[in-house]
């Protein structure tokens, strides 16, 4: 109900690897798609310009991805989004992210997202939707401004909400108070909640995610001299009977963004049907004679994952592990700095007040897509029992059902909007025009 019309909230997560949109009410998004959208500078399309200038128009689409001031790349270059779109190649496409550590950097991609989910995906009209968006812990005031001027004057929506992820993820379990650990595509954040409230003092993020794992494991397949061909890059001939041969085409004009983008696709699925939390921390000695598992790329090529199915997922607990992967030497200087997860979890709790670390350490929440990796929850929860407190009674909750630990943010939204004692929250676009952008501070805690 909303305004006194049984209308259906639209509930939006932009994550730093999906975009889930969908319904409140339902048990799952209606639209999931890339968080990513393809870029051609208006000057290719048009064939001006030599290669030179070309390479030039590409970083300066790349550098106005960077910038919060988006106004360069508007109109000034083509955008494709969703999943086939990106799916089918084009020359000179660069692959650009509106995303950088969590935090918006280019609101013209965002927009562009934005409207696809609710124009091309769900086929609403905003300005008769109320509008629940999920966000980051780490989003700033400025961005949270930004984003209710952006809804209420270009989308022209009745009402908003922005809330936490971490909020979300703890009433998608039905609890008001837990620790979540979320392990998204982009980074993993470890937040408490206290009574449907974030408590900002004991977030703990990492830049650890299952991007960075994706990008391991591209690494270590190539150090061993796998290749991993990108499905646009070939074609498949029968020369006989049931018996299928890779020809290899040539599109010279393919960005190097666009090739790194749809090998990391392949990668991605390569993580999540081989890989799996080791039960100890790894040992290269102890995994270097177990059995591999087999998996067949899109070229046909049968390769063969060994010790990387359990070495890629362990980075998450010890990230200097990284130093061992060649190609990944730029983040090795860093990798000492980062905590592993038990550690983040236990100084995350000890920030908090004494009186609610026991609580905490019972509700232990495990969300975001890399937390469907097999046997990650009872590997947390295993190293959590040796270095938590003796008294502290430990325990990690997540679900059986992959599909609702990878979209537990959007659930969590989808409940919380469909609520009846929620409808007096929404921040209304009267509220907006009377009060400003900077009033959603007081509505959106």
């Amino acid at each position: 109900m909303y305004g006194g019309d049984e209308v259906s909230a639209i509930v939006i997560d932009l994550g730093s690897h999906t975009c889930k949109a969908g319904y409140a009410g339902e048990d799952a998004p209606k639209a999931v798609f890339p968080s990513v959208v393809g870029a051609i500078d208006q000057m290719d399309i048009h064939g001006h310009g030599d290669a030179a200038e070309n390479m030039g128009a590409a970083v300066e689409i790349q550098n106005n991805a960077k910038s919060l001031d988006s106004e360069k790349t508007k109109g000034k270059c083509k955008l494709y989004v969703g999943s086939q779109s990106l799916g089918y190649r084009r020359d000179h496409m660069e692959v650009l992210s509106p995303l950088k550590n969590g935090v918006v950097v280019d609101w013209n991609i965002v927009d562009n997202i934005w409207d696809h989910a609710l124009r091309e995906c769900l086929l609403v009209d905003p300005k008769e939707r109320p509008m629940l968006l999920a966000e980051p812990c780490s989003n700033t005031q400025e961005q949270r401004e930004r984003t209710a001027e952006l809804m209420f004057e270009k989308y022209q929506v009745p009402a908003l909400f922005l809330a936490r992820n971490a909020v979300l993820t703890s009433f998608a379990s039905g609890r008001a108070t837990s620790l979540v650990i979320d392990c998204g595509g982009g980074s993993t954040t470890v937040a408490p909640v206290l009574d449907g409230y974030v408590l900002h003092k004991g977030v703990t993020t990492s830049p650890i995610g299952g991007d960075f794992l994706t990008e391991c494991l591209m690494k270590s397949l190539e150090g061993k001299g796998i290749r991993i061909r990108p499905r646009y890059s070939f074609k498949k001939r029968e020369i006989r009977p049931g018996n299928l041969q890779a020809i290899n085409l040539d599109f010279p004009q393919t960005t190097e963004s666009y090739k790194v983008y749809s090998q990391r696709v392949i990668a991605s699925d390569i993580k999540e049907c081989v890989c799996r939390a080791p039960d100890s921390p790894y040992d290269e000695s102890a995994y270097a004679n177990i059995p591999t598992t087999s998996y067949e790329l899109p070229d046909g090529q049968i390769i063969e994952i060994g010790s990387d199915k359990f070495k890629i997922p362990d980075i998450l607990f010890n990230p200097s592990l990284v130093q061992t992967i060649p190609g990944m030497e730029s983040f090795a200087g860093i990798a000492p700095s980062i905590r592993g997860l038990p550690k983040m979890v236990i100084d995350s709790i000890n920030k908090c007040d004494v009186d609610i670390r026991r609580e905490l350490f019972s509700s232990i929440l495990l969300a975001g897509g890399t937390a469907s990796m097999q046997q990650l929850k009872e590997r947390i929860e295993k190293d959590l029992l040796e270095e938590s407190p003796q008294a502290a009674r430990v325990k990690v909750i997540g679900s059986g059902n992959a599909t609702e630990r990878r979209f537990s943010v959007w659930i969590g939204g989808s409940i919380l909007a469909s609520l009846g004692s929620f409808q007096q929250m929404w921040f209304s676009k009267a509220e907006y025009e009377e009060q400003g952008a900077s009033y959603i501070q007081r509505k959106c805690p």
